[in-house]
C-alpha cells in the first residue's frame, strides 16, 4: 500500500502523485462521506489518500481516504441536494475577481468567504484587470479593497497585463497550497501561466457579446510552482452555493455581522427583522456595508443554501 496526494480529479478517475514522486492514474474502491455530506465527487484534488498501483505502476486504485486538515465545499450546480468538494488539506482560499470585463458578482465573492470562514481557511481577495478600469471602476475597486482589508482579508490588486503589482504574487502563494477560484474570464489560467511558464495553461479571451469567460481549465488541479508551494486551479463558476450551515450561525461567518451582534437584544436574533437588532441598526449607520449584508439575506433567504 502506498501514500500520496491527489492532484487532479476528472470525476471518475484522479491523478495521484504517490511520496515517491511517481503519478498514477487512480480509480476509487469503496465509498468516501465527508460528514455524512452527500458529495458528487467523495475524493477532491489535495486529499491523501492510500492506493495500490498494479501493471506497470502508472495505474491504481484508491482504498482508502487519509483524514482531512479542511476543505472548501459548495453545493453541486447541477443536483440541489448534493455538494462539491472543490480541494481539500489548503493553506489558504484566494478568490480571484474583477470589476470589469467580466464584473465578479459581489454575492459570489462574499459566499466564498463565508465559506473559507465556515471551514477554518484563510482567504485572500485577488482582484485583476486594474488596466482596464475607468474613474467610475477605479473607485468601485477602491470601496471594495478597502471594504474586505477593513473587515480582516487580505486583498491585493494587480494587472496581469501591464504586470503592475505582479511581482507581489510570488509572496502571496509562496511556501502554501493555495486554492485559486473565481468566475470564468477573470485571469487564473493567466496568472498560473505567469508564474509558473512551463504549464503552458491554455487561456481564451472574453466574449464581447455576453461579456463573460470562457472556460479553460475543465477540471481541478493542483500546479507545482517554482517556488516552494502550488496552486489549485480550478475551473471557472458563475455561481457558489453555500451549504451544511446552521441557519441560526451563518452570521458567524460574517466577521464584521459577529462583532456587532452581540449587543442585540435577544440571543436568538437573526437579524432580518427582530426589534433591537444591532446588526439592523448598524446597517442603517453605515457600520456594516449594505452589499454585505445583502449578501447575508440572501444565503439566509434563497434556494442556493442547505442548512443542517
Amino acid at each position: 500500500m502506498e501514500k500520496g496526494t491527489v492532484i487532479k480529479s476528472t470525476g471518475k478517475h484522479f491523478i495521484v502523485l504517490g511520496d515517491s514522486g511517481t503519478r498514477v492514474l487512480c480509480s476509487i474502491k469503496g465509498r468516501f462521506r465527508v460528514r455524512e455530506i452527500k458529495t458528487t465527487n467523495p475524493v477532491a484534488v489535495g486529499d491523501r489518500v492510500c492506493f495500490q498501483s498494479y501493471g506497470d505502476g502508472t495505474e491504481g486504485i484508491i482504498s482508502r481516504l487519509e483524514p482531512r486538515d479542511n476543505y472548501i465545499i459548495r453545493k453541486s450546480s447541477n443536483l440541489s441536494h448534493e455538494a462539491q468538494i472543490i480541494a481539500a488539506n489548503i493553506d489558504q482560499a484566494v478568490v480571484m475577481a474583477s470589476v470589469i470585463n467580466p464584473e465578479t458578482p459581489v454575492e459570489f465573492i462574499d459566499r466564498f468567504l463565508v465559506t473559507a470562514q465556515a471551514y477554518s481557511v484563510p482567504a485572500v481577495v485577488l482582484f485583476n484587470k486594474l488596466d482596464l478600469c475607468r474613474q467610475e471602476d477605479t473607485m468601485k475597486l477602491g470601496y471594495y479593497m478597502n471594504l474586505y482589508k477593513t473587515i480582516g482579508y487580505h486583498t491585493l490588486a494587480i494587472s496581469l497585463t501591464t504586470g503592475e503589482n505582479t511581482g507581489l504574487l510570488p509572496e502571496l502563494f509562496s511556501g502554501k497550497i493555495s486554492l485559486l477560484a473565481g468566475n470564468s474570464g477573470v485571469g487564473k489560467s493567466t496568472m498560473l501561466n505567469l508564474l509558473n511558464p512551463e504549464l503552458n495553461l491554455r487561456t481564451r479571451e472574453i466574449s464581447s457579446y455576453h461579456r463573460q469567460g470562457k472556460h479553460t481549465t475543465t477540471f481541478p488541479e493542483m500546479h507545482p510552482m517554482p517556488f516552494e508551494g502550488a496552486i489549485i486551479d480550478t475551473p471557472g463558476i458563475r455561481g457558489f452555493g453555500v451549504i451544511d450551515l446552521e441557519k441560526g450561525e451563518t452570521y458567524h461567518f460574517f466577521p464584521e455581522i459577529f462583532r456587532v451582534a452581540a449587543a442585540c437584544r435577544f440571543n436568538n436574533c437573526l437579524h432580518i427583522s427582530e426589534p433591537g437588532c444591532a446588526v439592523i441598526s448598524a446597517v442603517e449607520s453605515g457600520e456594516i456595508a449594505w452589499t454585505r449584508y445583502r449578501s447575508y439575506i440572501s444565503i439566509m433567504d434563497d434556494g442556493d443554501s442547505r442548512y443542517r
